[in-house]
């Protein structure tokens, strides 16, 4: 199976922790030895953020922190490549194209972002969409697509399934709402939609979830599927 995991920076190194790095690489590494093809697309996580404060402060224009976000995003790429030794691509992706060149290569693509106003959630599907994935997992800080924001609001319920239509319906109310949070963004969702991707989102923080998702279609998350859900 042909799948795309975009690895939230807050899921995957949160505190630049060198063993939650090597355990998402071993997990990369266990489903590449059964088989399936895989590419990888790393967010820029709290470090990011940190980053884009200060430059934000020091009066940098958003496209300016745009490119400061992605810098970042490949940093934490390079992180895991470091951890997957000769089974990645040497150097991050900087363009779908040389992903694609990886992944028929055999390697591993490992990439952050790509361009500006665009996040890591939209390169995932974008990358998902370039090489026909079979499958596109978001390994977020949270567990699944919910009907609101649950940081704001205690009622919000979590989907089990969604359809493409639905997810954009879903995201667009929530980012309507300063500073709401939405596990996947509104580019992402409509890419998703407009290639027919099946997509799960997931709780990360553990490594192996996205393995059960991959090998047994077994996940807590909100899956993705194109057409309207049974």
């Amino acid at each position: 199976m042909k799948v795309v995991v975009s690895v939230g920076g807050s899921v995957l190194a949160p505190d630049l922790d060198p063993e939650r790095v090597r355990a998402y690489a071993d997990v990369i590494e266990s489903l590449a030895d059964e088989g399936h093809q895989l590419g990888i697309v790393v967010g820029g996580g709290p470090t990011a953020r940190d980053y884009i404060t200060t430059a934000r402060e020091l009066g940098a224009n958003e496209i300016q922190l745009d490119e400061l976000g992605i810098s970042v995003t490949r940093l934490n790429a390079q992180l895991l490549i470091a951890a997957l030794g000769d089974r990645a691509a040497p150097t991050p992706p900087e363009t779908y194209e040389e992903a694609g060149a990886a992944f028929h290569r055999g390697d591993i693509p490992v990439m952050g972002g790509v361009a500006a106003a665009q996040t890591t959630d939209a390169v995932s599907a974008a990358v998902a969409e370039y090489v026909n994935a079979d499958l596109l997992v978001y390994a977020t800080s949270v567990p699944g697509v919910f009907s609101a924001d649950p940081n704001e609001d205690p009622d919000a319920t979590r989907f089990d399934e969604l359809s493409p239509a639905e997810l954009v319906d879903v995201i667009a109310d929530i980012e309507m709402d300063a500073g709401s949070n939405a596990p996947v963004d509104l580019l992402a969702a409509k890419i998703i939609g407009r290639a027919g991707l099946r997509a799960i989102v997931l709780d990360g923080t553990e490594p192996e979830a996205v393995a059960r998702a991959v090998r047994a279609d077994d996940h807590d998350g909100t899956e993705i599927r194109p057409g309207d859900p049974e």
